[in-house]
């Protein structure tokens, strides 16, 4: 994809497929002093690309969802504009394709916990944030110490009291629909709380790498900050036998965050995938996402499509 920087420079947009273990980091935003998954990735970009040497800044990455201190990603999308100049001079002598040897070489200069599995030219209109549809994210509870196992300790909660994943299950999907979800929402000046939650679930997997596990899946076209981990919460104060099925939907009609669902650790949660649609729609849906949530465009109990 061409794209113009305010100098008229044209540029080549690039999509980023990545994935990292969130424990060593700050987050994924940069921040002064801290390390970060944007700042990792945006200084080995630097490097491999040679801006210093060029007299130009590290290129700033675009994300599809940021995630916080100590949350892991599989599937997380990045999005970053180049001079084609030096997407060329990344190849070197290489007869590779400009962004396979980008990939080869960003594999040599990252550090072993974020891994960049691909490189590509961005199809026209793709914005790696606005362009999504979705985000799947998954949380991994042991309840159970027959599935305690100290290697996975890094990603995966461990419970010390047995859970109902049934009564967990049926919570969740009452929440399904699109929602305020200020009751689930860190508050953030002029940010909206409205989504679209289109799947929440609980399951114990017989089989698998997760054989054991609580595990829930959680999608939505976006989320707002904390809202998953507090999903989580209440999700688990209802295992437990501490709330009935019903509290976590009544938490959400009363769009009150105080007194209200706990935000579990981070390190329990994975971004497993990010969604877009079809190459000519790219555009229209990244036009569509920027346009503002109004607080009456939610479902309704008894609405068509509402609370699955």
């Amino acid at each position: 994809m061409g794209a113009v920087t305010g100098e008229q420079t044209p540029t080549v947009r690039l999509r980023l497929d990545l994935a990292y273990d969130g424990a060593g980091f700050a987050g994924w935003a940069r921040q002064p002093g801290l390390r970060t998954v944007q700042g990792v990735v945006e200084d080995a970009l630097g490097t491999v690309l040679r801006c210093g040497p060029r007299g130009e800044p590290a290129p700033r990455l675009t994300v599809a969802g940021r995630t916080d201190a100590g949350v892991h990603a599989r599937g997380q999308v990045a999005h970053v504009d180049v001079a084609p100049e030096a997407l060329a001079a990344a190849r070197g002598r290489s007869d590779r394709a400009d962004v396979v040897a980008l990939t080869t070489r960003l594999a040599g200069v990252l550090p072993p916990d974020v891994v960049v599995h691909r490189v590509a030219r961005a199809p026209d209109g793709f914005d790696a944030r606005f362009s999504a549809l979705r985000r799947r994210y998954a949380y991994r509870v042991s309840d159970d110490d027959a599935s305690r196992d100290p290697l996975r300790r890094g990603w995966v909660l461990w419970h010390r009291r047995p859970l109902d994943v049934a009564a967990m299950d049926a919570a969740a999907r009452s929440l399904v629909g699109r929602h305020d979800f200020a009751a689930y929402c860190k508050p953030r000046p002029d940010a909206t709380t409205i989504r679209t939650l289109e799947a929440f679930a609980w399951s114990r997997p017989a089989d698998g790498p997760d054989a054991g596990l609580v595990v829930a899946h959680v999608q939505a076209d976006a989320f707002c900050h904390s809202m998953v981990r507090a999903l989580v919460g209440a999700s688990l104060a209802v295992g437990e036998g501490r709330r009935p099925p019903s509290w976590p939907r009544d938490l959400l009609d009363s769009r009150r965050r105080e007194g209200g669902a706990t935000v579990v650790a981070a390190h329990g949660l994975t971004l497993e995938e990010v969604g877009y649609p079809t190459a000519p729609e790219l555009a229209r849906r990244a036009e569509q996402t920027r346009a503002r949530r109004l607080p009456d465009d939610v479902d309704r109990p008894g609405d068509p499509g509402c609370c699955g």
